[in-house]
């Protein structure tokens, strides 16, 4: 499994710091990834120190730019990134007819990465749905708090439609826990309630509500240079080795 998507249609769930620490920490264990980042608010981009593109991943939608020339090279930490800016606003209103667009402009590149993560708008709009069609699998966060189940349960049927529909090759790859807090009651009922219903598809590592995670994107930075030995840090590197064991397993 070589796609995969890292997809919410809630926001503030943790869904843009999973896509940009996960990326990090799977080129540090000497993958070959490429982040792609389809949100308008460009939070992923900017997370990794680049200055939001009015043309990067709208250029290559709309404008038939060729991917590679619109990447940017994360030198720190051994990834590529297709950036985003506001420019997409306008992709989405473009996509709404063509959910095969990303799938065919990033084609072109072939097999040049072992990974490459789709960090989705919080929505199941246009944009959104090219990322289901051109995902093999997904990394869902899941806030630990109430109604968030309710959620997963609504993205688990859009999977189902879109299998029928798109892309039949579309699966969950995992659910990880986010802005978990052991010492609560609520956020133990969270898990349990979880691994009840989703079984081994929920990620055995949970990523720990965390100050040093949540300041992290405001210097520009992801958690493996900001603050490596923290514990939000420790746990995004051990959930890229399971989803490095899950993804080369299919």
């Amino acid at each position: 499994m070589r796609n995969i998507g890292v997809v919410n249609q809630k926001g503030g769930v943790g869904k843009t710091t999973t896509a940009v620490n996960l990326a990090v920490y799977m080129a540090l264990l000497g993958r070959k990834v490429l982040l792609v980042d389809l949100d308008p608010q460009a939070n992923a981009t900017s997370g990794l120190g680049v200055e939001p593109a009015e043309t990067g991943a709208a250029a290559v939608l709309l404008d038939g730019a060729a991917p590679r020339d619109e990447l940017v090279r994360i030198e720190n930490y051994g990834l590529d990134l297709l950036p985003a800016g506001e420019g997409l606003v306008a992709a989405a209103a473009r996509l709404l007819e063509d959910p095969f667009r990303l799938r065919a402009r990033l084609a072109d590149l072939g097999n040049e990465y072992d990974f490459v993560l789709y960090d989705s708008p919080p929505s199941l709009g246009p944009l959104t749905l090219n990322v289901l069609a051109a995902a093999e699998g997904l990394v869902v966060p899941l806030q630990a708090e109430y109604y968030a189940l309710e959620g997963i349960a609504r993205l688990s049927e859009t999977v189902a439609r879109v299998r029928e529909t798109l892309n039949p090759a579309l699966r969950i790859l995992g659910i990880v826990l986010t802005m978990f807090d052991g010492r609560t009651l609520l956020s133990q009922q969270v898990e349990q309630n979880a691994r009840e219903h989703f079984g081994d598809k929920v990620f055995w590592t949970v990523i720990p509500r965390n100050v040093r995670l949540s300041e992290a994107p405001s210097y520009g930075q992801p958690i493996a240079r900001h603050a490596p030995t923290s514990a939000g840090a420790q746990a995004y590197s051990r959930l890229a080795a399971e989803v490095i064991r899950r993804a080369e397993k299919t």
